[in-house]
């Protein structure tokens, strides 16, 4: 099914109308219940953070022993050699308009590209990357850059690919900064989101490194809405919208620049903040002291989601609406990765 969601242009938005037309994933038939499972390996250390302060030695040691986890080996160069060739230009992708304590944390990020780099892979082959410039600066990530070696990047500086694009009937509302702004009083313009020159002509194999932390429509801001949300442009059109969101960005997911380069997903679960968004409130946030690895996104975000909503429910707030999770469902329909939680098979990874 996912091939048909790599082809750019108008007919995925037919083929994912059909799609979402079929009941959601919790009404699946019972023969989904024979599907494998998704496995996500939990790193886990009580210490790991002090005062939501990450502490870098123990964040290394669990990035190392989950990688190893992941790729079932207990040599860290053949784990990694597993997800990333040499000649690979690496993406982490990042999530840093939260700053650094409630959005991605950087010691979660130094840790995955010093083990990377102690296999051999050059520094100059590794990339950290958001949308916008003012974020990552604010949360620190051109710094850590320099000090690690490596580069950092925001898709919207470095522009766009005209020939790379997703295509859907919702007409945007063009920024600066999108490709198609200074035409946008001409016919047709709005309609497609282009593909960061950063993925179609250069990162090669991506890694997004997402928080548990909570997102007002989707539940949780996760590895789904920042690997499509950070990789094109004219999103604004969708982002105003829960159900818009849910019916887009798994098909933006989707494209070839985007989902078959993903290696695996790290879901930076030291800290949980169940409410607040892109704000850092440290009361609304509890320490979970998991780094945790997958091949699946999507069960990652179940986790994380299923994390946020326990959290809630044991710190309750009057008026409190539910989710919207139909982007997960969507994302499992099309062959994604897995949002229902009996099929998700959590291992623990020993540690030393």
């Amino acid at each position: 099914m996912r091939g048909v969601f790599t082809h750019l242009g108008s007919g995925i938005l037919t083929v994912l109308t059909l799609l979402l037309a079929i009941p959601a994933v919790s009404s699946a038939p019972a023969s989904a219940n024979d599907a494998p499972k998704s496995v996500v390996f939990a790193a886990h250390d009580s210490d790991a953070t002090q005062s939501y302060v990450p502490n870098p030695a123990i964040v290394r040691r669990l990035v190392d022993s989950g990688i190893q986890a992941l790729a079932g080996t207990n040599q860290l160069a053949a784990a990694w050699r597993r997800y990333v060739k040499p000649s690979d230009v690496v993406g982490f992708r990042v999530v840093s308009a939260s700053g650094p304590i409630s959005g991605t944390r950087p010691a979660v990020v130094a840790a995955l590209i010093e083990s990377l780099v102690a296999t051999g892979h050059s520094p100059k082959q590794i990339v950290i990357w958001d949308k916008r410039a003012s974020d990552l600066i604010l949360a620190g990530y051109p710094k850590l850059a320099e000090r690690l070696g490596v580069r950092w990047a925001a898709t919207e500086e470095i522009g766009w690919d005209e020939a790379r694009f997703y295509e859907n009937a919702t007409i945007g509302r063009l920024l600066i900064g999108d490709l198609e702004y200074p035409r946008r009083d001409q016919a047709n313009v709005g309609r497609k989101s282009f593909v960061s020159r950063l993925l179609a002509r250069d990162v090669t194999r991506i890694i997004p490194v997402t928080p548990v932390l909570s997102h007002s429509q989707l539940g949780v801001n996760g590895q789904i809405a920042n690997l499509s949300l950070g990789a094109v442009d004219n999103t604004m059109r969708f982002e105003q919208d829960a159900g818009r969101l849910a019916e887009a960005l798994p098909e933006v997911c989707a494209l070839d620049d985007i989902f078959p380069r993903l290696a695996f997903g790290v879901s930076d679960a030291l800290i949980c903040q169940y409410r607040g968004d892109e704000r850092t409130y440290l009361h609304y946030a509890v320490a979970l002291n998991q780094v945790r690895f997958s091949t699946d996104p999507v069960a990652l975000d179940a986790l994380a989601l299923d994390d946020i909503r326990r959290s809630r429910a044991a710190n309750p707030t009057e008026g409190e609406k539910p989710f919207n999770t139909d982007l997960y469902g969507n994302c499992a329909l099309l062959d994604m990765g897995n949002a229902d939680l009996s099929r998700i098979d959590v291992r623990k990874v020993p540690q030393p």
